[in-house]
């Protein structure tokens, strides 16, 4: 009987201390306003940040991160990623700009993921934010199988039908053996500007009860603000105003409590490998 091949090692990337895989089991939850906001909280509270756009038929990140620059290769053959507001980032969208469609199958999409792994110029990184497609294909195997990740974070809106396909994310990462950081809820209420009032659009709170159901972190609630998505559209995130701004103080409270998980999962993962 033929015996299938070996799965690929995941070999850790020399100068990156943690890759952390933002994803959501389904499109439309904001999955990389968040990412792209945890990646400024981060470098804003002091850590050297990267950012890959992993979501290769629909990458968002150059327009939220305001950059269309292409980036060049150095005489090693490796590619230089873009600097935005701080932050390393490399995106298909920087390759192939404009509307014109990704058309590819799944070999395609895994060495592309490789690539922006292994043939990008990060130097020395504290963290490595991942921004995943939706659902549970083949980005999320090729990640796991090219690098080793600290852990993941899964995105939602409180909806119903949103968390079904958080649960799903949550139960992929955990057949891949990748630690959940925690969840955030997005879009999870709106302030009436006139009589102050919530109102919730997506319903609330039901990210935080499926984050106890599955016994991971809650990261927190980011509020439906207008400015969040304007920020995104004009390529000026809301973090970028800081801590202090009312729009972006949920974004650096999330980014406060993953880099507590992440730590933790760092060190207990360096403490395996040294017991091994």
């Amino acid at each position: 009987m033929a015996h299938s091949p070996a799965m690929p090692s995941p070999v850790a990337l020399p100068g990156i201390s943690k890759i952390v895989a933002v994803g959501s089991g389904k499109g439309g939850v904001g999955k990389t306003t968040v990412a792209v906001n945890l990646a400024i909280a981060l470098s804003k509270l002091g850590q050297r940040v990267g950012l890959i756009d992993a979501d290769i038929y629909g990458p968002n990140v150059p327009l939220m991160m305001g950059s269309t620059q292409q980036p060049r290769v150095d005489q090693q053959n490796r590619i230089q990623p873009n600097l935005t507001h701080g932050i390393k980032t490399i995106s298909i969208g920087y390759i192939s700009p404009d509307d014109k469609p990704m058309m590819m199958r799944g070999p395609m999409l895994h060495q592309i993921i490789r690539q922006f792994l292994q043939q990008v110029d990060w130097g020395e990184l504290d963290y490595l934010i991942v921004d995943l497609p939706p659902g549970t294909g083949d980005v999320v195997i090729s990640l796991v199988q090219t690098v080793p990740l600290t852990g993941a974070v899964v995105v939602s809106t409180p909806s119903d039908v949103a968390l079904q396909d958080a649960r799903k994310a949550l139960e992929m990462f955990g057949q891949v053996n990748v630690e959940v950081l925690g969840i955030i809820e997005n879009m999870s209420h709106f302030t009436c500007p006139y009589c102050q009032k919530e109102i919730d659009i997506f319903s609330k709170g039901g990210a935080e009860r499926t984050a106890q159901q599955f016994n991971v972190p809650f990261l927190g609630s980011i509020e439906l603000v207008p400015a969040i998505r304007e920020g995104g559209d004009h390529g000026m995130p809301v973090a970028l105003a800081g801590p202090k701004s009312p729009q972006a103080a949920e974004f650096y409270a999330a980014a406060e409590k993953l880099m507590e998980r992440a730590e933790a999962a760092a060190a207990a993962s360096s403490d395996v490998i040294e017991i091994s």
